[in-house]
């Protein structure tokens, strides 16, 4: 990651390269490495490999992104930029814990119908990533978003409505590392929607297996 360790000042404009950001072409070669990143890891993914899966030159491929880690960096920040304004928008009505929590919960999980790939760049990445100056906003997004949903279940606990253990912070990282896991195992077989999985996870967490 060359690219990535020689710079030392703010993140530049994502992407890179000098083609619209919402071009086709640039659109689809985004989406061709982000499948290539979440199958093989990014780390081991080259440029070539993504060239070649897209059917271009790697020159043709810099026309749009400076570097492999442009690619990655617009592939995340894309992904939890939407996933943060929508947690804001949930916390931002005035709604009961419980139900702010399974909102929150069901966002995170129809997350992953447009993310998959990000959701699981990010679950494998994040920590060689983060070293880096130009992911920096990885670990502030992070920690948001721990935030968002930490807060929400201390206002239950307080509520009377979520039991006062275990700790808010154990129950965020068990449902981001369980939803997050989502993305690897599981596809859509037309019986069982993201929705209903959504359902079957919030039954779990709230009511636990106890008849």
């Amino acid at each position: 990651m060359t690219t990535t360790e020689g710079r030392k000042s703010a993140r530049p404009r994502r992407g890179g390269g000098s083609a619209p950001e919402g071009s086709e072409r640039r659109q689809s070669l985004l989406a061709t490495a982000a499948g290539l990143f979440a199958d093989n890891g990014f780390s081991a993914t080259t440029v070539r490999e993504i060239a070649d899966a897209a059917g271009v030159l790697p020159g043709s491929l810099y026309h749009h992104f400076d570097s492999k880690e442009a690619i990655v960096d617009e592939l995340l920040s894309s992904y939890l930029d939407q996933l943060v304004t929508t947690y804001r928008a949930i916390i931002a009505e005035p709604t009961p814990s419980d139900l702010t929590l399974s909102r929150l919960i069901i966002a995170a999980f129809e997350s992953i119908v447009d993310h998959r790939a990000a959701v699981i760049v990010l679950q494998h990445e994040q920590l060689q990533l983060s070293r880096f100056p130009r992911f920096a906003y990885l670990a502030e997004r992070e920690a948001e978003v721990e935030r968002i949903w930490t807060d929400v279940i201390r206002q239950g606990v307080e509520e009377g409505v979520f039991r006062r253990y275990p700790e808010p912070g154990i129950v965020y990282r068990h449902a981001r590392d369980c939803i997050s896991a989502v993305a690897r195992w599981y596809r859509p077989d037309g019986q069982l929607s993201f929705a209903d999985l959504a359902k079957r996870y919030l039954t779990l967490l709230l009511h636990g297996l106890n008849t």
